[in-house]
């Protein structure tokens, strides 16, 4: 009884300590981010299918992209966490870094290129985002069936008349059902501001040719994720976490 205790806490200390996780075997698409180190706020970005021999394989497909002012810190998605380590907090202008699915896409225009499968919606004045950690609805979408009359309802709205956020792609940081009030919100891939030269609070950005040739790439099926690290942790966690 003792030496299965032993080798339980022995287990979970690993777990918690970033160990004992690797990609899902289901998931056979990757966009892997890159930064020079934790403050940085600009990633590398490359595009990988993983081969029936289970192998990840580059597309070809790679590009720069903005991060958060303050660079990245540990977010809320698939992997574990080392024990003790500082967490993305809503405000703290820094992008969650690991292992994270990647949800439906939003816009502006009515129609864009992607696959059947991949959940498109048209924003209206009517969709909301709602980023007060003290909403029950905190860091969950909405579409209500009038015009936003309360001030909660006109802050949470999606469409502002801002072009960066004219398309975007959902990276499911903090996501329902497993969402930690005030642990970041509103995460999303999305046009960059000023070509690059300006910084996020929290997503990742990029040229428009590369957001809309990303989101056409995807497929739903294929359970395409999204690792988000600095380069160290990214050589550090590759091999356990079987990166390509």
């Amino acid at each position: 009884m003792m030496r299965f205790l032993f080798l339980f806490l022995f287990s979970l200390g690993l777990l918690l300590n970033g160990s004992a996780f690797e990609l899902p075997g289901q998931s056979t698409q990757l966009i892997v981010g890159t930064a020079a180190s934790w403050d940085s706020s600009w990633v590398d970005l490359a595009f990988y299918e993983r081969q029936p021999g289970g192998a990840w394989q580059s597309t070809g497909f790679q590009w720069k992209g903005r991060l958060g002012k303050n660079g990245l810190v540990w977010g809320r998605g698939l992997n574990p966490v080392p024990q003790g380590t500082r967490m993305k907090t809503e405000g703290d202008r820094r992008a969650p870094a690991g292992v994270f699915d990647l949800g439906g896409a939003w816009g502006y225009a009515p129609e864009i290129q992607r696959a059947p499968s991949l959940n498109y919606v048209q924003v209206t004045s009517r969709d909301l985002w709602f980023e007060d950690p003290q909403s029950p609805l905190y860091n969950q979408y909405m579409r209500i069936d009038h015009e936003p009359r309360s001030p909660e309802e006109k802050k949470a709205q999606m469409k502002q008349g801002d072009y960066a956020h004219s398309l975007k792609l959902f990276i499911a940081h903090n996501a329902y059902p497993r969402i930690q009030p005030g642990g970041g919100s509103s995460i999303f891939f999305h046009i960059w501001r000023n070509g690059g030269n300006s910084t996020t609070f929290g997503c990742t950005t990029m040229a428009e040719e590369n957001l809309r040739r990303l989101i056409a790439s995807i497929t739903p099926e294929r359970r395409p994720l999204y690792v988000l690290l600095p380069k160290a942790e990214y050589d550090r966690y590759r091999a356990e976490w079987k990166l390509p």
